[in-house]
């Protein structure tokens, strides 16, 4: 079986080692490389893990941000999703167990 690759998504990170903390600083950047992108494009592009993206637009980004591919995209395993253990402990218990709360006892002192 193969197994199933995902990533991750580095530009604000990046963005922000080089001293970019808005995404407007990009679209003139871009411009210059021929990429016109609107605003909610390019926030997006930031903000969010692109599922597409054109090899010229990465290329401008890393010409832009004088970094390399490898400090953009990072290839990651995708995780199989585990089942949720109950929070008592073993995964055969059902509820919430030993972190419910006790019942506070009163005992009055008759002295």
């Amino acid at each position: 079986m193969t197994a199933k690759l995902d990533y991750e998504w580095h530009l604000r990170q990046v963005m922000a080692s080089r001293g970019m903390f808005s995404t407007t600083d990009l679209r003139p950047l871009l411009a210059e490389r021929g990429i016109d992108l609107s605003p909610s494009q390019i926030y997006r592009l930031v903000v969010d893990k692109p599922e597409r993206l054109s090899l010229r637009t990465l290329v401008a980004l890393m010409d832009i941000l004088g970094c390399r591919m490898e400090e953009l995209v990072e290839p990651v395993a995708a995780g199989v999703p585990q089942r949720r253990r109950a929070a008592g402990g073993s995964a055969g218990e059902a509820g919430l167990g030993a972190l419910r709360p006790k019942r506070a006892r009163i005992v009055r002192d008759e002295g």
